[in-house]
């Protein structure tokens, strides 16, 4: 397969693309996988220009070592199975905002494949101001992100017979095997794990229970999970914050961590932003949830919900089914998707549920037997993971 991979400035998807291809020569994969990555080549070509500085250039000579640096990329790709060209689909810069391509190079390149990385946004915001001088928001990085998934979406239609997905870097889901699986085995199933989030976070037991549910569907399956991007709970935290009165102070986030390293090296400090910033951007953070998560269920065979049990009130137990994953299972159905769900509570499910649902199972073993029995299972136990 023939892969373009764009993303916003800030994604560092060099070392994440590298190891995709390292996981195809891993598997044996036949002719292995070769990464372009423009930037580079682009560098290669002006040897006059600092590193970081390349986009400050004027745009037409930007244009000029772009067009350059494709060129080769088509030529020297010719016959080869499988490729990825690391490149961006916008730019957001001090020129303003303008595209990073030329229909008739990505045309020439014949690509089957157009993926949008994405990752969180306080991690991209982070990175973007450890590499480049730029002042730019959270807000800002929100704004890039979507500009990079809809110029990439629209690059995808305006190529016949390609398809366009969108994987996150994540912070659960090993996703270079999900991009790997992506291109070398296109055939594979691609799911929708479904699962509630936000109103668990404080239930280790359940988080544990969605987290072996999500392991198992990944082992076998192409996932596209919701929850390697977690924004919501920042924005919770932030949330929680401003009523105590403390918008003025700020958050710590983790480092994220990627093939055993972390944003900043591997004994950076934490991630800190403004409690103040993260408040800016609610509407963007909700908004962007409910237009990708619909987006990632329209780019899978089939939705995998699990409706674990929770402790209520007066010790009864009640159903753990989210208003997010009703409106999930819904719309999947209503797209004509395959929708499994993993049913553990006592008491039985709605109508709203059976009557949406292409099977109801009463245990994750029950649904991944069953989904052996049908042959639906992918490769077991890849890369070791």
């Amino acid at each position: 397969m023939r892969a373009i991979v764009t993303g916003q400035i800030g994604m560092d998807k060099k070392p994440y693309l590298k190891a995709v291809c390292d996981l195809a020569g891993q598997t044996g994969e036949q002719g292995g996988c070769a990464l372009y990555n423009i930037g580079d080549m682009m560098y290669n070509e002006a040897k006059d220009v600092r590193p970081g500085r390349i986009l400050d250039l004027p745009i037409s000579r930007l244009n000029s070592l772009r067009r350059a640096a494709f060129k080769d990329v088509i030529s020297s790709s010719e016959g080869q199975k499988n490729i990825i060209v690391n490149t961006h689909a916008t730019f957001r810069w001090r020129h303003g905002l303008f595209s990073a391509f030329d229909f008739d190079q990505i045309t020439a390149m014949k690509p089957d494949l157009f993926i949008c990385l994405v990752d969180n946004i306080e991690v991209v915001h982070h990175r973007l101001h450890q590499d480049f001088d730029l002042d730019a928001t959270l807000k800002d990085c929100m704004v890039w992100r979507e500009e990079e998934i809809l110029a990439t979406e629209i690059l995808s239609q305006a190529v016949p017979g390609s398809k366009f997905y969108i994987v996150s870097r994540g912070r659960h889901t090993p996703t270079t095997r999900t991009a790997f699986r992506l291109i070398c085995r296109p055939g594979m199933k691609k799911v929708y794990p479904s699962f509630p989030m936000s109103h668990v976070v404080d239930m280790p037991d359940i988080l544990k229970e969605i987290d072996d549910f999500r392991a198992q569907l990944a082992e076998h399956f192409i996932t596209f999970d919701p929850g390697d991007v977690d924004e919501k709970l920042l924005l919770d935290r932030a949330v929680a914050k401003a009523q105590e009165g403390k918008v003025d102070e700020w958050l710590e986030v983790a480092p994220h961590t990627f093939g055993g390293s972390k944003v900043g090296g591997a004994d950076a400090r934490p991630i800190r932003v403004r409690v103040r910033e993260v408040l800016d951007i609610a509407g963007d953070i909700d908004g962007q949830i409910y237009m990708r998560d619909f987006k990632l269920i329209d780019q899978s065979d089939m939705i995998v919900s699990l409706v674990p049990e929770l402790p209520g009130a007066g010790g009864k137990d009640i159903p753990g089914l989210s208003s997010g994953v009703e409106r999930e299972l819904q719309h999947a159905w209503e797209h004509t998707k395959e929708v499994y769900v993993v049913w553990k509570p006592k008491k039985n499910p709605s109508p709203f549920i059976t009557e949406t649902a292409t099977r109801i199972f009463r245990s994750v073993e029950e649904a991944m037997k069953y989904f052996e029995e049908k042959g639906m299972l992918g490769e077991k136990n890849l890369f070791g993971h």
